[in-house]
């Protein structure tokens, strides 16, 4: 029996993901558990591997095609078996990229002559338009619902057509280069004028203009995949953040310690990141609605802390999840988040090692900031930021003196969790820091 091979849906939040290549082709043999197709997303770029064994009957979605979760991207079936093929996509509709591969296969309807296109328009409005010779469907309704008044008419006939339409791109290049709209000739849907018509016109003018246009960086791959999750995250969450400064000079002391300690192994490289990673996984499980992800109308509390690392790339942002670390050892954390760190900027990690996370931290001190406010990483309830150590004046124990300070920053989903119970998880991170034994406790 046939087998449809599908989009798969790593993680709560994945809704779509990109096929980026086929490992086989239509008619090869494939065995169960052999990679078939490799799928792109916001988080991770992974290899799929077959559910059945058999052969490549059909490939139903072309690679470079972004298609919704569940949505049948190819069928395999057994040697001599001839299902009926997929027209078109199923279980869901094409997203962007290229027409599948059935799409592709169905022949274009034979065109037809050119409908008038209808225009909401009153009896007076088109007559004029008749009498004038004015193409009734240029002009712009002012009436009800966009409907075309006969003073619409005489207005387009005495003025001229409204300004041409312009993308936001290429109305910035149309500013910087001086050049007149009305005098290109757009190309994008409805006469638009896009990017490309304006770079065809700077051609024109010769090598020493086309050198001066702008620098376009698209925006597409994982920079586009962040952007539009971060745009999500502040449209669909109810997000505040809070601020805390914290004297970690006994934190700085502690490193310090275990540094010594463990100076002859080079297995064990403790940083301040993993002494915040196990003080906030400890203070996770005294308050855990803070270690809870919303999820429609339920808000789900693990018993388990699964601890999201913020790791910035060349091409963005990447959060690999350490599963478990609230169950996990000072120098545990060390050893498995360096790991992880290091398959990020690999971009070898594993599906499993970027999802299901229930709380995140994102660390900026290597940059000298001193505090931030980190954006939620929907469903989860909170994001830890981490500023960076400086040294200052501070009151301690009623005297002036130097102490290391630091600020932290939390971000939470206000739907999920009050203000007074966010800030109390806070101020017992800050107390685990200025004291670290009591994280042991």
């Amino acid at each position: 029996m046939a087998v449809n091979m599908t989009m798969p849906k790593w993680g709560l939040t994945m809704k779509e993901g990109k096929l980026s290549k086929w490992f086989k082709s239509e008619n090869d043999t494939i065995e169960k558990g052999e990679p078939f197709f490799e799928v792109e997303t916001e988080k991770i770029t992974n290899a799929v591997e077959s559910t059945a064994s058999g052969v490549v009957f059909q490939i139903v979605v072309e690679a470079g095609a972004t298609v919704p979760v569940g949505t049948i991207v190819a069928v395999v079936a057994r040697d001599g078996e001839q299902p009926e093929r997929i027209e078109g996509i199923q279980a869901g509709e094409l997203v962007e990229g290229e027409p599948s591969a059935a799409a592709a296969a169905t022949p274009a309807p034979a065109e037809k002559p050119a409908e008038k296109k209808f225009v909401p328009s009153s009896p007076a409005a088109r007559r004029l338009a008749k009498e004038l010779d004015v193409d009734i469907t240029r002009v712009e309704g002012s009436g009800p619902k966009g409907r075309i008044t006969e003073t619409d008419v005489q207005r387009f006939h005495d003025e001229g057509p409204p300004p041409p339409k312009v993308t936001p791109l290429a109305a910035e290049m149309i500013r910087q280069e001086g050049l007149d709209a009305a005098a290109i000739e757009g190309t994008g849907e409805g006469g638009k004028i896009t990017k490309e018509d304006v770079e065809r016109v700077l051609k024109t003018r010769g090598p020493e203009v086309e050198a001066e246009a702008p620098k376009v960086i698209p925006l597409t791959g994982m920079r586009k995949a962040v952007a539009d999750n971060m745009y999500a995250s502040l449209q669909n969450t109810a997000q505040l953040t809070v601020f805390r400064e914290v004297d970690v000079t006994e934190m700085v002391r502690y490193l310090a310690l275990v540094r010594k300690e463990y100076r002859k192994d080079e297995s064990v490289r403790v940083s301040y990141n993993d002494i915040i990673i196990y003080a906030t996984a400890r203070a996770l499980k005294r308050f855990p609605i803070m270690n809870s992800t919303l999820v429609g109308d339920e808000i789900l509390l693990h018993d388990s802390v699964n601890m999201g690392i913020a790791v910035a790339i060349p091409d963005g942002l990447i959060v690999p999840v350490l599963k478990g670390a609230d169950r996990k050892g000072l120098l545990q954390i060390a050893r498995e988040t360096r790991e992880l760190a290091g398959k990020a900027r690999e971009g070898s990690l594993g599906v499993e090692e970027v999802t299901n996370g229930t709380f995140t931290t994102t660390n900026v001190s290597m940059f000298g900031t001193d505090g931030f406010t980190p954006i939620l990483k929907p469903p989860e309830t909170g994001i830890l930021g981490i500023g960076g150590i400086k040294e200052k004046a501070a009151v301690h124990e009623g005297e002036i003196a130097i102490r290391s300070m630091m600020f932290l920053s939390l971000t939470f989903d206000h739907r999920v969790v009050d203000g007074a119970p966010a800030n109390e998880f806070l101020a017992t991170v800050a107390r685990y820091l200025e004291n670290p034994t009591l994280a042991m406790t």
